[in-house]
């Protein structure tokens, strides 16, 4: 039998990626004593308001059909949201609702891109973005995310990578896996090349209220000279606790949100109605969460860079948001896939930076949102794992 070419483009981007979590889950399932620091859950269930909001509305019967761009009150949530946030006037107009940011950004691509264009996006990147854009059938861009710059993308590396078959820039602020923030200046710099290339910016921001005390985040929303050509895409997922919801959204252009109607309603016409309730209602109200969820996971990032630097010569990088950690592996002898499945067998699961990108090949990522006693002791074990490979930092050294 034949199958679509799409299936061919996406072969190998699925769950290749998450093997060290796979492997970590079928051993634990067996006994085994391991400590997950994989995947980026929230660290606290959904508030308990918003499943009662979920429950009274299903209660009241709102399990009908949709709207296709979603539920209106939940439209004018998000433009009374957005017009608080950023110094732009938002209308319903301005919105449509999918089922998670994952859902979002697979349409908003969709709509930007197609067979022989290109997608510039940051490397390392999400895991999933390279199979959203090839998915499209566009081609994947990497443009570096380096180290010494913070892991924020350089409009100097963006320019040298544009082609005349480029026609969307994806980023990601915060970023994952970095946790990286790009400042006004980046996106001015970034909008400057966009306006001169006719491209379209897509901006990924569902870790927007993760941000940790003392660092400034903006959007490329609130740049009013490049207002038509932004769209963001956004969740409950993180902010409110409740990615099983799959409730979110993009924001964008009048006429874009109108060109992309068709293909929303053609994909799943509309969110539905009960999650659009309880959806309005966290919108409404701000998150409950948000807040403690983000100074425990700085404590935590704050934890991990000082014991593991203080004791090891592993090089640790400070996120400025989100929820994770990146670790730098090869002072003990190893690149970060051979050493994710090394430390496995020590105890702690964490991600292969390669997960995100070859700009990751000796990184791993360590997921903050486990608990402050488990996550101690996966700690200390990185520490002596450490010390066991000859990553070992001589007393009194800086």
């Amino acid at each position: 039998m034949r199958f679509a070419d799409v299936t061919r483009r996406l072969a190998g981007l699925g769950g290749a990626k998450w093997a060290v979590y796979s492997e970590a889950r079928a051993r634990i399932a067996k006994g085994a004593d391991i400590i997950e620091m994989t995947i980026g859950e929230p660290d606290v269930p959904v508030p308990a308001h918003l499943v009662c909001a979920t429950v009274d509305a299903l209660h009241a019967g709102r399990t009908a059909y949709s709207n296709g761009r979603g539920e209106a009150a939940l439209l004018d949530a998000l433009a009374a949201r957005y017009s608080a946030r950023w110094p732009r006037r938002f209308v319903p107009e301005n919105f449509l609702t999918f089922p998670g940011t994952q859902t979002a950004l697979y349409a908003c691509v969709a709509a930007m891109a197609e067979a022989g264009d290109e997608v510039l996006v940051g490397d390392p990147m999400y895991a999933t973005y390279e199979g959203v854009i090839r998915a499209s059938g566009a081609e994947v861009v990497p443009v570096p995310l380096r180290a010494e710059h913070g892991f924020r993308m350089q409009a100097a590396d963006l320019a040298a990578r544009i082609t005349p078959r480029s026609r969307a820039i994806l980023l990601t602020s915060p970023h994952n896996p970095t946790g990286a923030i790009l400042t006004r200046q980046d996106l001015q710099a970034i909008g400057e090349l966009a306006m001169a290339h006719d491209l379209w910016i897509l901006s990924d921001e569902v870790y927007e209220e993760l941000v940790f005390d003392g660092v400034p985040y903006t959007s490329p929303l609130a740049l009013p000279e490049i207002a038509d050509r932004v769209v963001s895409v956004a969740s409950i997922s993180k902010s409110h606790a409740a990615p099983g919801f799959r409730s979110g959204w993009c924001v964008g252009p009048e006429a874009f949100c109108a060109a992309l109607l068709p293909l929303s309603e053609t994909m799943l016409f509309g969110n539905q109605p009960f999650i659009a309730d309880m959806t309005t209602k966290a919108i409404r109200d701000g998150s409950s969460v948000a807040a403690e969820m983000t100074g425990r996971f700085q404590a935590r990032a704050r934890r991990l860079t000082e014991r593991v630097t203080a004791a090891t010569t592993l090089n640790v990088a400070m996120p400025e948001a989100g929820m994770f950690c990146l670790i730098e592996t090869p002072a003990t002898g190893m690149a970060g896939e051979a050493y994710a499945w090394d430390l496995l067998d020590h105890g702690v699961a964490v991600m292969p930076g390669t997960s995100f990108g070859d700009g990751l090949h000796n990184w791993v990522r360590v997921a903050l949102t486990i608990e402050d006693g488990a996550f101690d002791h996966a700690v200390e074990r990185i520490i002596r794992h450490a010390r066991a490979h000859g990553a070992v930092r001589q007393e009194g050294a800086a």
